[in-house]
């Protein structure tokens, strides 16, 4: 089922994120139901705390990213061994916890389904450790490096309340606030469904 994605300004999405354990209400449900609110709405990652729901759960998927840079023929972004990790790469996040980041910071042009129509660039680290569960709540302790930790890194925030317009300058801030205002109260096009918390 596609559920409403929770849209900037809504307080859910300031929330820190609490655990969960294998009881959770219809857990499976709602992970399958995240991957298809996602995919609606094309994305490659989505956080509970985006459907209104503030736990320690998110998801990704990064095969969009080798999609469109194999569509694009002039702009090989990535290497065949890079593509094919994007490619495979699906995996569902419980009660994460970032142990370490590492490496020099490096800017890449990030957007999220809950601010639509805002892309900026975002400063991040290159390389993670993550210890977690999976949706079968088997402890996971791995290093993810490049894109899928870039992709990784921007849902994680999420559960812990924060945004990736958290991360840009005050200046630019300043300059996309009324946007983000707008986005609050629903003037804002959109081709999947959301839940706009001043409308």
């Amino acid at each position: 089922m596609i559920l409403p994605i929770v849209a900037y300004g809504d307080p859910v999405l300031r929330k820190m994120g609490v655990d969960i354990d294998k009881d959770y209400p219809n857990l499976e449900q709602l992970i399958a139901d995240m991957f298809d609110t996602m995919n609606n709405a094309l994305g490659v990652g989505l956080a509970a705390p985006q459907i209104g729901r503030a736990i320690r759960l998110f998801i990704v998927d990064t095969k969009p990213f080798a999609e469109r840079d194999e569509d694009d023929e002039d702009d090989d972004e990535f290497t065949p061994e890079e593509r094919a990790q994007l490619e495979e790469f699906k995996q569902v996040f419980i009660n994460a916890r970032i142990v370490e980041e590492e490496g020099e910071e490096w800017a890449f042009n990030e957007g999220c389904l809950s601010i639509p129509k805002i892309r900026e660039d975002v400063y991040r680290k290159p390389k993670l450790r993550i210890k977690y569960l999976d949706e079968k709540f088997v402890e996971h302790d791995k290093v993810f490096e490049g894109l899928i930790a870039r992709v990784i890194q921007h849902e994680y925030d999420h559960i812990e309340g924060k945004l990736f317009t958290d991360k840009i300058s005050p200046l630019r801030r300043r300059m996309i606030q009324g946007k983000l205002n707008d986005i609050s109260k629903g003037k804002v096009q959109i081709g999947y469904k959301m839940r706009f918390p001043v409308k």
